[in-house]
């Protein structure tokens, strides 16, 4: 499998602070960039972080409220003035697509590179070489999506038992296409001498009451980025704005079975998220909220 590498560009909710900006998380996979949401600064972001800009190839919007998208005006004029050319993806939830496109054209930027603009539902919306970005329902106050970044499961040969076996040079691809090959009189198996590798998975949902399609969606993930903008004593909020708090945030990882947490969409009220992430170990072991250019290798 592929080493994926998450950044945090912004881990802020509604407002931005001296420590924590806009939403905006980039995945890096095989020097291709996906950014899951772009607030406002994530172009800069990227910049101080050590993000390459230059290799995004798809941007997926959770939905469409302001500190989510804001982003994507600078970051399209800034790829423009600097001569791209390959197409970008811009996946919002179906019935929003107006408002991306209001972002790229209302000031009649010279943009000499196609930006295809999709409205989605749920399902899967991207598919690379050997990983899908599919995307599930959340609950906020207007339509929203999370998204799964999954590699596909692949087969491994276990060398010593195919060079012991006699296997060599084309007799893998044969064993691969066929699932069976003679070597020296004996059959050989292709289970016989693999191994499944279960591929990568990262789940994003924000933002987002804590739903089942959450926890079923990332079941088994290698890391769930969910958001946690409130404490315990601020559910009452919680409920009324469609966010949720840390423990709220940990027990759909726990349901997930989840290997890690990072929190985000940090509320402005929180200074640090000392409390958030108590609240959160108390329910889910491991946790994190991470700081602004946090980055963590998959």
């Amino acid at each position: 499998m592929r080493m994926i590498k998450i950044t945090m560009l912004g881990t802020s909710g509604s407002l931005p602070t001296v420590n924590r900006h806009m939403p905006a998380v980039a995945l890096v996979h095989e020097g291709d960039t996906f950014l899951f949401d772009c607030g406002e600064g994530t172009q800069s972001q990227m910049l101080r972080y050590g993000v390459n800009m230059f290799k995004v190839r798809a941007i997926f919007l959770s939905h469409a409220h302001g500190d989510h998208i804001i982003g994507v005006a600078g970051l399209v004029r800034t790829l423009a003035l600097q001569g791209r050319k390959e197409p970008l993806l811009i996946f919002i939830p179906a019935g929003e697509e107006k408002v991306i496109k209001n972002l790229v054209v209302f000031d009649r930027a010279i943009i000499n590179y196609p930006i295809i603009i999709k409205g989605i539902k749920t399902g899967v919306a991207y598919e690379g070489k050997d990983f899908k970005i599919s995307a599930f329902r959340l609950k906020h106050t207007v339509p929203a999506l999370g998204f799964i970044f999954k590699e596909n499961d692949m087969r491994r040969f276990i060398i010593e038992k195919a060079k012991a076996l006699g296997l060599k040079g084309k007799m893998f691809s044969e064993l691969q296409k066929k699932g069976r090959i003679k070597v020296g009189g004996r059959t050989v198996t292709l289970s016989s001498i693999t191994t499944e590798q279960v591929g990568k998975k990262i789940a994003y949902a924000t933002d987002t009451r804590p739903v089942k399609e959450t926890a079923t969606a990332a079941k088994g993930a290698d890391v769930l980025i969910h958001e946690a903008a409130y404490s315990d004593k601020e559910g009452k909020l919680a409920k009324e704005r469609g966010h949720s708090t840390a423990r709220e945030a940990a027990e759909v990882a726990k349901k997930a079975k989840a290997k890690l947490l990072i929190i985000t969409h940090i509320s402005a009220r929180h200074k640090t998220a000392t409390e958030l992430v108590k609240e959160a170990k108390e329910v889910f072991g491991n946790v994190s909220a991470p700081n602004d250019g946090f980055t963590i290798e998959v």
